[in-house]
């Protein structure tokens, strides 16, 4: 009997947990499938009252529109290129900053690294003008270089390569040396692919982090063949209909095209994404 209800205990308690997880997956994903909804159906339908959840008319018109109307193509593979370029170099520069930190010694290491530190703690609207200004002097300005090269430098990354540099056992540090090889070649055969859960988090970061640009390309960019995919967003968002009324339908539909390649990114890299944070969270 205790047996019988023990196992019951279990099961119901199995139950519950499941059905809260499944009622937390419901409220993180709703944004998203009402988003759905509403980018399938005409604006009638969008305002009607009571407001309608389910699949509209419109089907996938709204899909065209969106897709047209700003050149979402051309907008995404600007700002893919531009996210590739910035994390290839900071993944580059980091690595060869945190090896620098780690296995070098000079003077003022320590507040150097502190100083890089201090970094984090810059809000970005203290950056802007003086980052603008710099752009600004080196003919910068509307180009690929103001879009890519203040981004190349994070002391977040540094920070979790260094972090993970010095919890590698000492015992392969002096294996190396023994065997001969530089710091090159320790950072390529070794510390390289004993990272790669730390750089499969920083893809996924900051892919997410620069696909959501919009405050700095918005002020740095005047050319419409650099413009990146939150600056067409705010324009689709801008536009209305022939009787003024914002074309929410279409707006949804970009929202929904534009949020694609960041999830597929997540889902390639989930695996790496949770190493990565796990190993964060233990440091």
């Amino acid at each position: 009997m205790s047996t019988n209800s023990y196992g019951i205990r279990k099961k119901t308690k199995v139950i519950l947990t499941h059905v809260v997880l499944g009622i937390v997956c419901l409220v993180v994903v709703a944004p998203v499938l009402f988003a759905f909804m509403k980018s399938t159906q005409t604006s009638t339908e969008i305002f009607s009252y009571p407001p309608k959840l389910f699949l509209g008319t419109a089907g996938f018109s709204n899909y065209i529109t969106a897709w047209n109307d700003v050149n979402l193509g051309r907008l995404m593979l600007n700002t893919g290129f531009i996210a590739l370029i910035v994390i290839a170099g900071k993944i580059v520069f980091s690595l060869f900053a945190a090896l620098a930190l780690v296995y070098f010694d000079f003077r003022f290491k320590n507040i150097l690294f502190f100083f890089i530190l201090l970094t984090i703690m810059l809000p970005v609207a203290v950056r802007i003008i003086p980052l603008y200004q710099l752009t600004r002097d080196l003919n910068w300005g509307n180009s690929y270089y103001a879009l890519t090269v203040p981004f190349l430098a994070s002391a977040t990354a540094l920070f979790l390569f260094r972090q993970h540099f010095m919890s590698v056992p000492n015992s392969i540090v002096d294996a190396a040396r023994v065997d001969g090889a530089s710091a090159l070649r320790f950072l390529w055969s070794i510390l390289l692919p004993m990272s790669m859960n730390i750089i499969g988090g920083l893809v996924v970061i900051e892919f997410v982090y620069m696909w959501n640009q919009y405050l700095w390309p918005l002020i740095i960019l005047t050319s419409e063949k650099r413009k990146v995919v939150q600056l067409g967003m705010a324009e689709l968002i801008q536009r209305g209909t022939a009787e003024g009324m914002m074309s929410w339908g279409s707006s949804m539909a970009g929202a929904m095209i534009v949020l694609l390649p960041p999830l597929i990114i997540v889902l390639i890299l989930q695996e790496q994404f949770l190493r990565g944070i796990a190993f964060s969270q233990q440091k």
